[in-house]
């Protein structure tokens, strides 16, 4: 089959660090340096959840427990994805990956094939949303390379351009690092672009941090329902999710959120 036509930007030109696998048997893991894991999977469960901050992100579930359309910038070795495509079917997903190394791995990653209802698309996650204008009811920013979170996805105006992708209501989600210098200042931009309305949700291993912002209605505890969030995944994915979810509840009343929506 033809490669598809480069999205604006001729992003393919340019250079990429190429990851590795590290093969087990049991698992896989996709690394681009040793010290830095980007993904790990199960072999005989690749839809599980195995690194904690993936568990987290998948708080967007508080917020909208059924998206019609999530747009997720980063493929990595696909966790997120192949759970959405598991356990959420009645929601399309389209993700955006910029590493032609990345995307040459997805059969080792077991990531689905594209469907009427699941895309993969090889384009530069912020110049996708500022030139193709998509409509994403949920939209998980999760881009590293070698040297962490590219300069691209951190600027004030891609984090306007995910206000504009969302509607009233929508949910961001982004993969930080926790101790990262620069930090305070992502934090700062995600919650100017959303007029304050953000919270930052601290991994359990403390390493990365999940931004939450939504478009429209404050963030509230008291509006979000555990038992509603769950009711539509079947027991092998409430169980993966459950004490995450109820974990990360229990941090935003900790941090005083406690205004009604």
């Amino acid at each position: 089959m033809p490669d598809k036509p480069a999205l604006p930007g001729d992003f393919r030109s340019l250079q990429y660090v190429k990851p590795f696998v590290l093969d087990d048997g049991a698992s896989k893991s996709l690394h681009f340096t040793r010290g830095e894991l980007q993904s790990r999977m199960l072999t005989h469960s690749p839809w599980r959840l195995e690194v904690d901050y993936t568990r987290t992100m998948m708080g967007f579930l508080l917020f909208n427990p059924a998206p019609a359309h999530i747009g997720m910038i980063g493929l990595g070795g696909g966790s997120i994805a192949k759970f959405c495509h598991r356990f959420l079917p009645a929601s399309r997903m389209t993700v955006l990956e910029i590493n032609p190394y990345v995307l040459a791995l997805r059969q080792d990653f077991q990531v689905p094939d594209d469907d009427e209802r699941f895309q993969v698309i090889a384009a530069d996650g912020a110049m996708y949303l500022r030139t193709e204008s998509p409509q994403f009811d949920v939209l998980l920013v999760d881009g590293f390379d070698h040297e962490g979170q590219p300069a691209a996805l951190c600027t004030q105006r891609f984090y306007d351009d995910c206000f504009a992708a969302l509607p009233a209501g929508g949910v961001l989600a982004v993969n930080l690092h926790y101790e990262h210098p620069d930090y305070p200042l992502l934090l700062a931009r995600i919650s100017r672009s959303f007029s304050g309305n953000a919270v930052e949700i601290i991994t359990a291993e403390q390493s990365n941090s999940i931004v939450f912002a939504r478009k429209g209605p404050p963030i509230s505890p008291r509006a979000l329902s555990l038992p509603a969030s769950l009711a539509r995944l079947d027991a092998e994915a409430r169980a993966q999710l459950k004490p995450e979810l109820a974990r990360m509840l229990w941090q935003m009343k900790n941090l005083g959120l406690e205004g009604d929506a």
